[in-house]
């Protein structure tokens, strides 16, 4: 094959089917295929508790014993990707749930910060970006995996309805849905926090 060629798309059809045969190799050819895809949904959705490879490793295990309830009528990728969000949203409701976040929580930059953001109107100045991402995320962890993964990607990763609607299965009536309430729980934090500082 000459460098001009395209490679040789990945016959994934051909994978599966030997799969369903017991060929290991074919197995690992997929694992290998998938993998970039189900690390980058890991590494944006994972418990911080939990190792990305484990994670990975479990989604994978699903995979292969769901692989008899794969039909084709989507991707695979798409199908897997679900299988993804889904673990990585039972880890996130499996880890102990988190006391309630308090003023006192946080860290020196990150009441500074939050300060910044309650009394001026242009606090990018003032905020230091890594405190107020580790704040960000601190109010997240507070909500439920299900309303946490909505605005992850549809705030923080800008993912459009239909990717998320592909992602987790959800319609997009029912991630607009959650992505509001998810937000009005987040402000209802942000209050919180708000009245702390005060008192």
């Amino acid at each position: 094959m000459s460098l001009d060629e395209d490679p040789q798309p990945p016959d994934i059809d051909g994978w599966l089917l030997r799969i369903r045969a017991g060929d290991q190799a074919a197995a690992r050819l997929l694992v290998d295929h998938l993998y970039p895809q189900i690390i980058r949904i890991v590494r944006a959705r994972r418990p911080r508790r939990m190792a990305e490879e484990d994670l990975a490793q479990d989604i994978f295990l699903k995979m292969f014993s769901r692989l008899e309830q794969y039909q084709g009528q989507v991707p695979l990728s798409h199908w897997v990707s679900r299988i993804a969000v889904t673990t990585c949203i039972d880890a996130l409701r499996a880890q102990q749930r988190r006391p309630e976040l308090r003023w006192a929580d946080l860290s020196e930059t990150e009441a500074d910060t939050l300060d910044a953001v309650l009394t001026r109107e242009d606090a990018t100045d003032t905020a230091d970006a890594l405190a107020a991402h580790e704040l960000v995320h601190k109010l997240l962890n507070q909500l439920e995996p299900r309303d946490r993964l909505v605005l992850q990607m549809r705030d923080l990763e800008q993912k459009t309805l239909i990717e998320i609607r592909e992602l987790t299965g959800w319609s997009i009536t029912l991630i607009k849905v959650r992505a509001f309430r998810a937000r009005r729980k987040l402000q209802k934090l942000f209050q919180q926090l708000k009245q702390q500082e005060h008192s």
